[in-house]
């Protein structure tokens, strides 16, 4: 069995999705047999008053490096600012955490034989390396979103130069490292495309805690509290940023407002949020409710309140990233409304699994539509709902995709610096 160190911009306390599949990884793998030491940011992402108290942080050096214990593994935490909209002022606080977490893994950390690095940002790469190269440690590069293409797509990088900088570092972080892990199989011929060796490319998806997140009545504390017990809602929670076009959803609120019945909630935190919040109030839209970030214990209520849960994508990004709520409505037995680019993986994901609708990006109208006819066909929402829990249960569990990790670092360990061992 291995020592392995996770170094992940997001873990638990912090409850974002990816955060949460880390969390779970982690105690998987240490269930296997393996040693687990984790290095990560203090909660700075959908900050969860209820986890952090679980998981209480503790001084190390001082509060720029704290330490917390995750169901008995090991946590460092290095201090993280809440995200700013500007991608100048970004750059600071993440450049702080590559210096200090690459100072905490060379000194403080006991030597490890894997890195399990997780991107974003493509830079933390950089300090795995740096641990391959002073530590002798392999490193797998677990890809949940491929940048800089992701920022690129969606203009926030824009300067040739950067551009040209930032993808041979990614080429860099591939190349050095024994397996690259992706979630889905666009983004795995994405990184073919790219000329990444096939052997080095794995797509193991994300995951969902099916015991965690499981089906529940709509009529329960949460859709009383809000009063949508009894309303057809229409849901999204989650992060409000450009990549996800909210803006065509609350015109959809808008063009069925007439139909009393039908109820949309928006609930999260993001750069866009308060733009977004000021839409919903100059168009005095009394079929909506905009909520902030609801706690991850909530989870399982909010989705089981919903009768139809979005799932948005931008069409530039639709083959560089999947939004891992999707799992979590699957597991929850709710039909997804998927609204992305037409063959994308997400798109592929709904339709095979027969667990929701599919609607393509870019028209509230056509939104507007899909929900309407959702609506009118509850019967046929409830198949959708049984079938993605079904499909997740028999695809998506915590327990099959862990067990697909633990069979790849066996295999980098095995088999030399590559896993077919070439």
């Amino acid at each position: 069995m291995a020592r392995i160190l996770v170094l992940s911009l997001v873990f638990p306390p912090d409850s974002v999705s990816t955060a949460q599949i880390m969390g779970n990884l982690v105690v998987d793998l240490q269930s296997k047999g393996h040693e687990l030491v984790v290095l990560t940011t203090s909660p700075h992402y959908n900050r969860d008053p209820e986890a952090e108290a679980r998981q209480p942080l503790g001084n190390y050096w001082g509060t720029i490096v704290r330490r917390s214990s995750y169901k008995d593994i090991l946590v460092y935490h290095v201090i993280m600012p809440r995200k700013s909209a500007s991608l100048v002022a970004r750059m600071f606080p993440l450049l702080s955490f590559h210096i200090l977490s690459m100072l905490v893994g060379l000194t403080v950390v006991p030597h490890c034989d894997l890195t399990l690095v997780v991107s974003p940002p493509i830079t933390i790469g950089l300090v795995a390396w740096l641990f391959k190269l002073f530590r002798r440690n392999r490193y797998i590069y677990n890809v949940q979103e491929i940048y800089p293409d992701y920022a690129i797509s969606l203009g926030a990088i824009r300067d040739r130069r950067l551009i040209w900088f930032l993808y041979r570092l990614e080429r860099f972080v591939y190349d050095q490292a024994s397996a690259v892990t992706v979630i889905a199989p666009h983004m795995a011929r994405r990184l073919l495309e790219k000329g990444i060796p096939p052997h080095k490319v794995r797509v193991i998806p994300n995951f969902v805690d099916t015991d965690e997140l499981c089906p529940l009545s709509k009529d329960n504390y949460f859709s009383r509290h809000y009063g949508v017990h009894n309303k057809f809602l229409v849901s999204y929670a989650g992060n409000m940023g450009p990549a996800q076009d909210l803006e065509t959803f609350i015109e959809s609120a808008k063009i069925l407002r007439e139909y009393r019945d039908i109820h949309f909630m928006l609930m999260g935190d993001g750069m866009l949020r308060e733009k977004l919040r000021r839409r919903v109030v100059e168009l005095n839209l009394d079929n909506f409710t905009f909520l902030p970030y609801q706690p991850y214990s909530l989870m399982p209520q909010i989705y089981a309140a919903s009768d139809l849960c979005l799932v948005p994508q931008k069409p530039r990004i639709a083959d560089v990233a999947v939004p891992s709520k999707v799992y979590r409505i699957m597991a929850c037995a709710r039909p997804v409304l998927a609204y992305t680019t037409l063959g994308s993986d997400l798109a592929d994901l709904v339709k095979d699994a027969q667990c929701g609708i599919v609607v393509e990006a870019g028209s509230s109208e056509r939104l507007a539509k899909a929900i309407l006819e959702a609506y009118r066909h509850p019967e046929l929402l409830q198949m959708m709902g049984l079938a993605g829990r079904k499909r997740v249960l028999e695809c998506y569990s915590r327990q099959a995709v862990s067990a697909l990790y633990h069979t790849l670092i066996e295999s980098v360990l095995a088999k030399g610096d590559h896993p077919d061992g070439t």
